[in-house]
């Protein structure tokens, strides 16, 4: 029987780092970036109004009050995007838009609320302006060459703004990790179609997509494999074909019993099926399948139980963390703090155990959702953290801090 680390360390050699790959900017939403970003602009790009006001040189208007204010002429509008650059005479003013760049001659900028009206030939100034007031530097936000992103930033919309802002079409990220999700068992049916006696809504394959997707990583939907293992077999050998995704990862058939397809497919062919001490999530597989894809070329296989929380649990402690490391993320682990147990609970000795569980705010504490049975799906889907109780003991007392793993949206 593996310990939690020990699978933990087993999936994550099966994930190398991705490869990198560029892409443009929106493609790359969410992704992490493989190698530091440097600016080949300065930012701003050159001298700019922060205001809209006029631009003038600041000893023209240093005597102005509103009693005695000074009176300039205006020579030329610049508006944000005029490419020329008139200069700016001594006693004159050019009326000027935010944005817009600053005239050569003119050192600061007075906004529209300090004049006293403009005629379109002359406006009046009522009081000084400081040298470089509301005008923004070349270079003021960052220099050309230097480091705009590091290696391992996570690109969010402020990141990959920047990267336009100084005019970077693509950014080089690790590409996403593509996972084949099968869902086994000639009892499951689609949602939306009539069940029969025996059969049950297949949700697996749905669930552990939309946690592949949640991840960073790409998903796609092998679905309704019957337990057979010729046909199993022939059904992935058949996707295979059309390329080999980086993960295959299945849910059901890796327990004790009779039918138990996935294993009885793939434990010769290169797949680990053992226990791990920990519950929900005791029956584990992983390894190298082999034999199947295009030239033989290996694919990594993870293998989770079928029960949905069992199943979705797994997925959190032992594939989520791997994926999201093979994608460069700075943080692959789930954030973790400890909290004191607003109850006492009972866990089974020598086995990790992952309850579902609420954060109460006010009191500072933490609860369990429903039981630890592994068909209790409503629960998993109204927790916000798993309780991950220590396997060395199996009473855990009201007020105890426990390890909480937040399950963030």
């Amino acid at each position: 029987m593996r310990t939690v680390s020990e699978h933990r360390a087993a999936v994550a050699a099966l994930l190398p780092r991705s490869p990198v790959e560029t892409r443009p900017l929106l493609g790359a939403l969410g992704l992490v970036l493989a190698e530091d970003l440097r600016s080949p602009i300065a930012l701003p790009p050159f001298d700019n109004s922060a205001m809209d006001g006029f631009a003038v040189r600041s000893v023209d208007v240093a005597c102005a009050t509103e009693r005695d204010p000074v009176r300039l002429p205006v020579a030329e509008d610049i508006p944000a995007g005029r490419t020329d650059s008139p200069p700016l005479l001594p006693g004159t003013a050019h009326r000027i838009m935010t944005g817009a760049a600053v005239p050569p001659g003119a050192d600061t900028v007075v906004p529209v609320e300090h004049t006293g009206g403009y005629a379109g030939a002359a406006v009046r100034i009522d009081r000084p302006a400081a040298p470089g007031a509301h005008v923004r530097r070349a270079g003021e936000d960052t220099a050309a060459g230097a480091v705009l992103l590091a290696a391992g930033t996570v690109l969010g919309a402020a990141q990959l703004g920047l990267a336009a802002a100084v005019g970077l079409p693509t950014v080089p990220v690790y590409r996403p990790v593509s996972v084949l999700v099968l869902s086994t068992g000639s009892e499951l049916v689609a949602p939306g179609e009539a069940l029969r006696h025996g059969q049950i809504y297949e949700s697996n394959g749905t669930m552990l997509a939309a946690a592949v997707t949640e991840a960073g990583g790409v998903a796609e939907q092998l679905r309704f494999v019957p337990d057979d293992v010729p046909e199993f077999l022939a059904r992935l050998a058949m996707r295979f074909a059309a390329g080999a995704p980086d993960l295959l990862l299945t849910s059901g058939g890796v327990s004790a019993g009779a039918f138990e397809v996935v294993k009885d497919a793939l434990a010769d062919r290169g797949v680990e099926f053992i226990r791990v001490a920990m519950q929900p999530g005791g029956p584990q597989g992983a390894g190298r399948l082999v034999g199947l894809g295009p030239d033989s070329a290996e694919v990594s296989v993870v293998t989770l139980p079928g029960n949905p929380v069992s199943s979705q649990v797994s997925f959190e402690v032992f594939v989520r963390p791997a994926l999201r490391a093979a994608m460069g993320h700075p943080r692959p682990d789930r954030p973790v703090v400890r909290v004191p147990l607003g109850e006492s609970l009972r866990s089974p000795a020598g086995k990790r155990q992952f309850r579902r569980g609420t954060l109460d705010a006010v009191a500072g504490t933490v609860r369990t959702v429903g039981g630890p049975g592994s068909h209790l799906l409503s629960a998993l889907a109204r927790a916000d953290c798993l309780i991950a109780l220590d396997g060395e003991r199996g009473e855990h007392r009201e007020g105890e801090d426990v390890e909480v793993w937040l399950l963030e949206r």
